[in-house]
């Protein structure tokens, strides 16, 4: 799971809906702890696979799911937000 990507939370409630929802579309999904390297005021995070970021995306927003970002893990500078790829 070294190149899975992360949803971080601020709020357990938001990721135990995002749980629910990403199952209900069928995208594998892996509950986590939170790594220390991102700052978030909950300790759940959610993994999943990079091929299926567009759709974790879609269901985001349309569902308004609030998240504190989403995440990849670099080799050398550890968990970058996927707004710094950009």
């Amino acid at each position: 799971m070294e190149t899975w990507m992360l949803i971080a939370f601020d709020s357990t409630q938001q990721a135990l809906r995002a749980e629910m929802l990403l199952e209900y579309a069928e995208v594998e999904i892996d509950l986590f702890p939170t790594p220390k390297e991102i700052t978030a005021g909950c300790a759940l995070s959610i993994q999943f696979p990079p091929d299926q970021l567009d759709s974790v995306q879609t269901i985001i927003q349309q569902e308004q799911v609030e998240i504190r970002g989403i995440y990849f893990k670099d080799s050398i500078e550890g968990y970058k937000s996927i707004e710094d790829r950009r």
